[in-house]
């Protein structure tokens, strides 16, 4: 029967000068709504949103573009589309396609473009904007791994020169580097508005099998990893360091892959920084090379990352150069504990990504001697550039 669904309700936050904030949450948790919103693009059922400034917004890349058009015809009309005057258009044209690379190409409709110049056209008009508020959603997602890089120094430099930005991501690296503050959006709602390292723990815990076993449906004409385990030496999710861990891995093919690849990653929770990396390819190992149920198995003798809490992101593809089936994050969270060994200082958490086995030998090689090594900031919150907040509520 019909029934009414609200994508946001009771939404209320404040974001002030100056601030990058964070905004995640997993797919239909609102958060594009929310951009939507703060854009005037969707009005608001109830509440209000009041903006402080011009706001500029990159939702959707390549937006406006008009295959027929070349790039330079594309660069004047995708400006305007975003709010750009032809005398700032003008001003920014050569910043605009020396970040791009399509110099050569400015006189060709972009319908002969490549997935990838269209895509770095289109992120070199919109990030050129100067407005005092700025909006971007999920445009790290798109691009190969040197353009990424690019955009993501853009987007410090951005923020870096005083404006406002308001950053989705389902990229916690991205996240934890350009932002110090985050909302975690949850069925419509604000379920976490604080330190970006806390929202993306609230992030993970919310979307992650609390169990050390991801597990998904095989598709039919696709292949697709269908369960990730993981064995802890410890009940409760919980690994020694310097104790065996084992990761098995099934991937079912409905038919023949083109050189299979998986990787898999222990991320840390603290800072998302991937702290150890495995992998195995067709190449070294025979796989998928039919259609079935593949299991991977992956043992490690002495796991040496140290204490912290982690999470697991894995990575399915073809050769390199080939299709990405899939990349799961956020799965078979665990930590890892240190305890059982003779030592006259704690353990300290974020004192390191991993502890490394070595041997040391002492001798003595002077009568007397003695080296001493001696060795011998803030952020001010004033002024509000938004405000939303549901109907009834008031500032």
């Amino acid at each position: 029967k019909p029934e009414d669904f609200w994508a946001l309700k009771d939404i209320s936050f404040d974001v002030y000068k100056g601030e990058v904030v964070g905004i995640i949450g997993r797919n239909g948790a609102g958060k594009s709504t929310l951009l939507k919103a703060l854009s005037r693009i969707t009005a608001p059922t109830t509440g209000e949103i009041k903006l402080y400034g011009h706001v500029g917004s990159l939702l959707e890349v390549g937006t406006g573009f008009h295959p027929e058009l070349t790039g330079r015809e594309n660069i004047f009309m995708n400006g305007a589309i975003l709010g750009m005057r032809r005398s700032e258009i003008q001003k920014q044209f050569d910043a605009i396609v020396d970040f791009s690379g399509v110099e050569q190409f400015l006189e060709t409709p972009v319908k002969r473009y490549s997935s990838g110049m269209y895509v770095r056209l289109a992120f070199a008009v919109a990030a050129h904007l100067n407005p005092e508020i700025l909006i971007v959603d999920e445009v790290l997602a798109v691009g190969d791994a040197a353009f990424q890089a690019k955009c993501m120094g853009k987007m410090k430099d951005v923020s870096a020169g005083g404006r406002t930005v308001l950053f989705v991501s389902h990229n916690m690296q991205a996240i934890s580097t350009l932002t110090q503050r985050c909302l975690v959006l949850g069925r419509g709602r604000v379920v976490y508005d604080g330190a970006t390292e806390g929202a993306i723990a609230a992030y993970l815990r919310e979307g992650a099998s609390q169990g050390l076993e991801y597990t998904a449906d095989p598709l039919p004409d696709e292949p697709r990893v269908t369960r990730v385990a993981l064995r802890t030496s410890l009940p409760e999710n919980t690994q020694h360091n310097g104790a065996p861990m084992t990761l098995e891995v099934d991937i079912t093919a409905p038919g023949p892959v083109n050189g299979a690849s998986f990787a898999i990653q222990a991320v840390s929770v603290q800072n998302q920084v991937p702290a150890m990396y495995l992998w195995t390819f067709d190449s070294e190992r025979p796989m998928c090379r039919e259609a079935g149920t593949f299991r991977l198995t992956c043992t490690i003798p002495k796991l040496r990352l140290f204490m912290g809490q982690y999470h697991l992101v894995v990575h399915f593809t073809e050769r390199a150069g080939g299709k990405r089936f899939e990349t799961i994050e956020g799965i078979c969270p665990f930590e890892v504990v240190m305890f059982g060994r003779p030592r006259e200082f704690e353990w300290i958490s974020g004192t390191c990504a991993y502890l490394e086995e070595c041997d040391w030998q002492i001798e003595k090689i002077l009568e007397s001697g003695r080296r001493d090594n001696e060795g011998g900031g803030g952020f001010d919150r004033q002024t509000k550039v938004l405000e939303c907040q549901p109907a009834g509520a008031s500032s």
